[in-house]
């Protein structure tokens, strides 16, 4: 019963390390792109960019520090990282597929895509799978009318795309992950 908790007690252990890890790596990443825009507070997307790149998502410990180094208050960093689609709060899938949900694109039929999505893959928009592999997401508009409906994935565009088409793509992604 001992070796089983003292076990457990150096798997947490192990688990604050490697947070804290990714979290030193991601802190070095920002405070270089602070140096490199000189503290502007106008450089504020290009920060919350590289924030991001480092670590997939934004939590809110570093959106605070961001706000704190470019003296800003919390709520317009807050403001600015959910206002555009591109920036998560939450972490995020080895892989990402964004449904566009404009005009053209949902009269072209987005709202079927995106629903075949949710089907086969058990989450809602805004969710992760349970295993980490795919972040469903859906976006006001993506600019793309011309080749709606349009989806991204793994931040490339794809046009004309059907429930089949992206079904296909998420096959793929279980097909690349199990080998």
């Amino acid at each position: 019963m001992k070796v089983k908790t003292v076990d457990k007690a150096l798997q947490n252990k192990q688990k604050e390390v490697t947070i804290q890890a990714v979290k030193d790596k991601q802190l070095q990443v920002i405070n270089l792109t602070l140096k490199r825009n000189h503290y502007r507070q106008d450089a504020l997307i290009e920060i919350l960019h590289k924030a991001q790149e480092s670590s997939g998502y934004l939590d809110v410990e570093i959106l605070g520090y961001i706000a704190h180094a470019l003296k800003l208050p919390l709520s317009r960093v807050y403001g600015v990282a959910t206002f555009y689609h591109l920036f998560s709060l939450k972490p995020s899938g080895k892989h990402t597929c964004v449904v566009c949900l404009g005009t053209a694109c949902y009269v072209k039929g987005s709202d079927k895509v995106l629903a075949a999505l949710q089907q086969e893959l058990g989450i809602k928009c805004g969710e992760t799978t349970s295993d980490n592999e795919v972040s469903l997401v859906s976006a006001r508009c993506l600019g793309a009318c011309g080749i709606a409906p349009a989806v991204v994935f793994d931040g490339e565009v794809a046009g004309k795309q059907t429930a089949e088409n992206v079904l296909e793509t998420i096959e793929h992604w279980k097909q690349k992950g199990a080998e």
